[in-house]
């Protein structure tokens, strides 16, 4: 049975995967925050004259903040929940990094995803028990995954490219293990780079396997292309999922991952709700 999303909070919004699915909450007649850093991004109306009509029926709202400011991410929290209780938290928290020859993708400050995360998972008011969570990680970040998922012709790519914003994300896995209660390997280590000796200590952060209603997509390579979901496919899939498994592929448009960001908070849920998801062509 399909569920409804009604009021969202997205953190990440501004561009790419949280846009995209944002744009199809508000079309779905839901309420969507954006938590910002600067809420002129979406000024421009050539380029987001669909969403500004939101904004400006209300149905849309941006709010002023820096999700590496924990007291930031709290207020954001009370202003989305102002109407009506958030029922869905997407967060697609990714730097835009600078390319080093010897470092590959160079992200500023190197553990942004892994504090943000921090922030957000801290704050999930404890008087939501339905609220879903929704976070985008990436494949290949695992030890398991980067032997499974990703192939050969990527590997170094993942291995030195990538390695820097996929560390940060490493962090945030960690952290989501250690709240669900799902497995980690001990060969992913720790993650103390970016989380920092102490994380467990963090206020508010959900006891160890108390976390539910989670739901962590890994897509593969992200390009700038098309919704392949929304073509005519000739009744085969637009592309490939994978539950609580390995994925190998290639790549995958960020639109048809908010494209499965919004079955799966609606369509799917019960099927989707506390596992890993792979998604690539």
């Amino acid at each position: 049975m399909a569920s409804t999303v009604n009021n969202v909070l997205v953190f990440g919004g501004s561009r790419n995967i949280g846009y995209y699915s944002a744009l199809r909450f508000l079309r779905q007649g839901a309420s969507v925050n954006f938590m910002l850093r600067s809420t002129s991004v979406f000024d421009d109306s050539a380029s987001h004259a669909e969403l500004q009509t939101y904004i400006k029926s209300g149905k849309a709202k941006l709010l002023k903040g820096d999700a590496l400011v924990n007291t930031d991410v709290k207020s954001a929290y009370e202003a989305a929940s102002a109407c009506s209780p958030v029922d869905l938290v997407l967060f697609t928290v990714g730097g835009i990094p600078e390319f080093s020859l010897t470092k590959g993708f160079v992200l500023n400050p190197p553990d942004l995803v892994s504090k943000c995360f921090l922030n957000v998972i801290c704050s999930i008011p404890t008087d939501s028990p339905n609220l879903k969570c929704i976070f985008i990680s990436s494949s290949g970040l695992t030890k398991k995954s980067h032997r499974a998922a990703v192939p050969g012709l990527f590997k170094p790519l993942y291995s030195h490219f990538l390695a820097g914003p996929h560390r940060d994300k490493i962090g945030m896995e960690r952290v989501l293990a250690y709240c669900t209660g799902w497995s980690w390997e001990a060969e992913d280590g720790e993650a103390t780079d970016v989380l920092g000796t102490d994380w467990r200590e963090r206020t508010g952060l959900p006891a160890p396997g108390s976390l539910e209603n989670v739901l962590v997509i890994r897509p593969a390579l992200l390009t700038d292309g098309e919704c392949v979901a929304e073509t005519d496919t000739k009744g085969k899939a637009p592309y490939r999922i994978a539950l609580d498994a390995d994925l190998k592929g290639y790549t995958i448009s960020r639109k048809d991952v908010s494209h499965l960001v919004a079955v799966a908070a609606t369509e799917k849920w019960n099927e989707y709700k506390n596992k890993i998801v792979g998604i690539v062509y």
